[in-house]
């Protein structure tokens, strides 16, 4: 039976511990064997929290004995995202910048979990300070795709999204401020969600860029990402029961979302579509011009914000980080203040455009991912390679951060090619609705 709890969903095993069929210590301890047997571990835990997890399962185990359960997830363990701050144990966030960094206390969304009853499995590798969305990371460790090992997994929540697709957790929780939960949760198979920045605490997880940056799981059903989301930030998850496509709109996103696509992506994301049409969903196709006028203020708005959150650390030891992402956060210094500014102030006003053409419909739909998961070790031996790659691979996700909305991407059943849902801002409980209707269906 404990090889079952492997592939089962957080809240499966949820509803074990409650019904007394799964004792939360034994659980924790399956975990813990597989992820200390597993070929890939040091691709994809940074370091295990094994006392800790040992000794909060242990409670777990008593509250569930008394009847007393935190929650729906009381007992389940989960892996965290090396950018989460955990008392007396190193967070690195990828990077050699970072070695020795030992927090005293725990990040808020650490807290929230905790308090109700989630078991810390350990930390998780993934890109350099969280910037690319591939996943390559020849400074820690670059963790495998599922479906190719010679691939990378995405970034920059790699080693979460790896942890799940490998069952070495029942959920990863990572962060996305490009596309850092989506894309490695598309091109691994698993259901990953964005939340509207802002909405979750980011008190103790290591910065990007502070505008958009957003904490979110890395998890197997839609289900688990409404109950994750209700433990990291202390509240109640979105009710799913009845969810149902009749009668939803749904906006396909023409303007430069269906540009480019490999030709899985083409045929996961059509065949999706007709899966979500045969449910009783309304689709349509628009342009919406804002949109690539939004895209192409990224290099000013990402690049400049990163580099100006890690410009001292970095300059102070240049040669510690890998070349291209050195690249990337140096592109940051070339935009001036003003020239930063007014991307600012365009982006706002793109994102009342976008909010007026997305009103009528339920939920706008797009291919997670233009491209499937690069070769790592052409990455790391093909510049151009890299840098087409790394902006495609982000290139529809981005389009979430700058409108500043909610996202959830789905398996759409071709391996490694996810379906991308967005709706608009904090309205995480319907996007939960329409992602479980869809999933369904998807199914």
């Amino acid at each position: 039976m404990s090889n079952d709890w492997l592939r089962m969903t957080a809240a499966e095993l949820g509803r074990g511990i409650g019904a007394g069929e799964i004792d939360p210590v034994a659980l924790t301890q399956t975990y813990l064997d597989a992820v200390n047997a597993h070929p890939m571990t040091d691709r994809i835990y940074a370091r295990l929290t094994e006392e800790r997890a040992l000794a909060e399962a242990k409670a777990a185990s008593g509250r569930a004995k008394m009847g007393f359960r935190l929650g729906p997830l009381d007992g389940v363990p989960v892996s965290w995202k090396d950018l989460f701050d955990t008392a007396g144990v190193a967070t690195e966030a990828g990077s050699a910048l970072l070695k020795g960094r030992v927090p005293e206390i725990d990040a808020e969304v650490l807290r929230n979990a905790t308090a109700a009853g989630l078991v810390c499995l350990g930390k998780t590798h993934m890109s350099e300070l969280a910037f690319s969305g591939l996943g390559l990371n020849p400074v820690t460790a670059s963790s495998p795709c599922v479906n190719d090992e010679q691939a990378v997994s995405g970034g920059s929540s790699s080693g979460a999204a790896a942890s799940v697709a490998f069952g070495l957790a029942p959920c990863g929780i990572g962060s996305d401020t490009g596309g850092s939960v989506r894309i490695p949760a598309a091109w691994n198979d698993l259901v990953g969600l964005k939340t509207t920045a802002g909405r979750v605490s980011s008190d103790g997880v290591v910065p990007l860029c502070k505008t958009f940056d957003t904490v979110g799981p890395l998890c197997r059903s839609v289900e688990d990402a409404a109950l994750m989301l209700a433990a990291l930030e202390g509240g109640k998850a979105a009710d799913l029961t009845g969810a149902s496509l009749k009668g939803t709109r749904l906006m396909i996103l023409k303007t430069a979302a269906m540009d480019d696509l490999r030709e899985k992506v083409a045929e996961g994301f059509e065949g999706a579509v007709n899966k979500l049409s045969a449910a009783g969903a309304e689709i349509d196709h628009a342009e919406i011009p804002e949109v690539a006028e939004a895209l192409a203020l990224s290099a000013v708005l990402f690049t400049t914000e990163a580099y100006a959150e890690w410009r001292d650390v970095i300059e102070a030891n240049p040669t510690l980080m890998f070349d291209e992402i050195l690249e990337r956060f140096r592109a940051g210094g070339s935009f001036s203040g003003v020239e930063y500014l007014q991307a600012r102030e365009k982006m706002m006003a793109l994102r009342e455009v976008y909010f007026a053409k997305t009103a009528g419909y339920d939920a706008v739909i797009l291919p997670t991912s233009p491209i499937m998961p690069p070769n790592a070790e052409r990455l790391q031996s093909d510049h151009g390679y890299y840098v087409t790659e790394n902006l495609l691979a982000l290139r529809n996700t981005r389009i979430g951060n700058l409108m500043g909305v909610a996202g959830i991407t789905l398996p759409t059943g071709v391996p490694s090619v996810g379906i991308m849902f967005l709706t608009p801002p904090n309205s995480e409980e319907r996007l939960l609705r329409v992602g479980a209707a869809a999933e369904a269906a998807l199914a």
